[in-house]
């Protein structure tokens, strides 16, 4: 069964102050997601599913279809406030979505074959999409999952903290735990973060989410009873949010199953800030005059 790419873009980007998802990157007009649809096909994969709000569904279909139509199959589904809400009362001053988690859980009705996920607004590089697809067609099941490990230090930015999810590997490489570590940056020399948690002081090389991970569609009906609990737990909560982490934690504590940790040779980088726009651009244009892409992507 040929997987899916399933791509969150369906975010408000409040740090961001714009639709970062559609701007434009490459030397020839390319957003970040463009390189990430090029290096799946590349790959093998031969259908892309879009999670978008239904408010910018027009301009970003205008966007992507021309580019798209005829190299892979293409579905759209919509985050909404009240998927997956029967029985519980939404807050009418929430405007927030209800996170990543929420996000997949969306696309039940559209994916029925194993499926990667990804953010539009981050850049994974090909040997994480080929090690994906290697995963996702010969090694995925409803109780093995997996997750591409970015190394920590390759993933801050020179323009504010960031989160991640660090993840711990155990021996044979599978994922024991993951936790979300706030506000994290280089200071003297060292990667620090400012949250509840220990250690304040990370090691340079720890695996993080970028969230790229490979499920299998298993993990729909998993995520839906989580989804309940946490609408219960937190659902009045304006700003609370149904994070993936928080499935693949679950997942793991409940012993359902395992979750493999996929280390990359990729390069990750993305847009947090507007400031990290410039250093995105570079980046490309120096992908594309090593001869890793076409100057345009689609002609």
């Amino acid at each position: 069964m040929q997987p899916t790419l399933l791509i969150l873009a369906a975010g408000m980007a409040s740090r961001y102050g714009s639709m970062k998802q559609i701007q434009s990157f490459g030397p020839g007009g390319e957003t970040i997601m463009d390189y990430s649809i090029y290096d799946a096909i590349r790959a093998g994969f031969k259908k892309v599913v879009f999670i978008i709000r239904k408010d910018f569904a027009e301009d970003f279909k205008a966007i992507v279809e021309p580019r798209l139509k005829g190299r892979i199959e293409i579905d759209y589904v919509y985050q909404d406030l009240k998927s997956f809400t029967e029985g519980f009362e939404v807050a009418s001053d929430r405007a927030k979505p209800w996170g990543t988690a929420h996000a997949v859980l969306c696309a039940k009705d559209a994916i029925k074959e194993p499926f990667a996920v990804i953010n539009a607004d981050d850049f994974y590089g090909r040997d994480a999409f080929e090690k994906a697809y290697k995963f996702l067609t010969t090694a995925v099941k409803p109780n093995v999952w997996s997750i591409i490990g970015y190394e920590l230090l390759k993933t801050l930015s020179d323009n504010g903290t960031v989160n991640r999810g660090v993840c711990q590997v155990d021996a044979a490489g599978n994922l024991t735990a993951i936790a979300e570590r706030l506000n994290i940056q280089m200071i003297d020399g060292k990667i620090q973060t400012e949250d509840s948690f220990e250690p304040k002081e990370l090691p340079r090389d720890s695996s993080v989410s970028m969230n790229f991970w490979c499920f299998d569609a298993a993990v729909f009906d998993y995520s839906l009873g989580l989804f309940k609990t946490f609408l219960k737990e937190s659902g009045t909560q304006l700003k609370s949010e149904f994070f993936i982490p928080i499935v693949a934690d679950q997942f793991i504590k409940d012993q359902v199953g395992e979750i493999k940790v996929i280390p990359t040779s990729s390069e990750w980088f993305g847009v947090t800030y507007k400031e990290d726009a410039p250093e995105v651009k570079a980046n490309l244009e120096k992908l594309v005059a090593d001869g890793e892409y076409p100057p345009a992507l689609w002609s």
